[in-house]
């Protein structure tokens, strides 16, 4: 295929940034999208020009890093991690607009690399729970409801690739957040510090720069995970409990 590929060029956070216009031909529709920047990137190096930073590690759909907006939506065209996407999903002759995420909380370090390290501190504020050290206990020592289990697990597997930031108008980062205290609200382990940390987490959020949630849904229509939006429904529950019980 030959594709046209108008790209998000920025050297650093204080620059103003532009679109810039590549042309590629001879793209394979096996390639995963990752590749044919990578293709891209060999192309712009052997003629001594500046590849385009973006970030990536697994290329697996596992660890979210490889976030970027394309043509208007967060991933791309299939609901999936942008390294699973490929460009089968375009076709010869396709304009594709490559941007970075875009939201106060994540500013462009360069190019289609934004930093994140917002959600770092979001989880440090309360997604983690006491256990006191020593062995391992029994398996299948404290019983959790199956109903239980599925839901933390479906939360758990939010992988804070920011995709639902991006998506949203308000550039909230709620379906995250709600996925962290959705997956340790739900089991045993996690009640000690319920009510502290939806609170903590939920005012990290808001200090990071993170507009408020209005559900519109956008977040949970490109998660590449699916987790439910019904999950910060969960939040707002357990945070008007927190706020109401007075213990905090």
């Amino acid at each position: 295929m030959r594709i046209t590929l108008r790209v998000w060029r920025q050297k650093s956070r204080d620059d103003e940034g532009r679109m810039v216009t590549y042309e590629l031909d001879d793209v394979n529709e096996n390639m995963s999208f990752l590749e044919m920047l990578d293709v891209l990137n060999e192309k712009l190096t052997l003629q001594g020009e500046d590849p385009i930073a973006f970030d990536h590690d697994c290329r697996e759909g596992i660890c979210g890093a490889c976030g970027v907006v394309i043509n208007g939506v967060a991933h791309g065209p299939e609901v999936t991690t942008t390294c699973q996407l490929h460009m089968r999903s375009f076709k010869d002759g396709d304009v594709i607009e490559v941007e970075p995420w875009r939201a106060k909380a994540f500013p462009v370090i360069k190019d289609l690399v934004v930093d994140r390290s917002a959600f770092d501190r979001i989880i440090q504020a309360g997604g983690y729970i006491s256990a006191p050290t020593g062995t391992a206990p029994d398996a299948h020592s404290v019983p959790v409801p199956k109903a239980d289990a599925d839901r933390a697990f479906d939360a758990a597997t939010c992988i804070g690739c920011g995709a639902c930031v991006a998506a949203c108008p308000n550039a909230s980062a709620m379906l995250f957040t709600a996925a962290k205290i959705t997956h340790l609200g739900m089991l045993p382990q996690g009640q000690p510090e319920r009510a502290s940390r939806v609170v903590k987490m939920v005012n990290q959020h808001d200090e990071e720069g993170f507009g408020g949630c209005t559900n519109i849904g956008e977040c949970a229509a490109v998660c590449p995970k699916g987790i439910p939006l019904d999950t910060i429904s969960q939040l707002n529950n357990d945070l008007l409990s927190a706020l109401a019980s007075g213990k905090l």
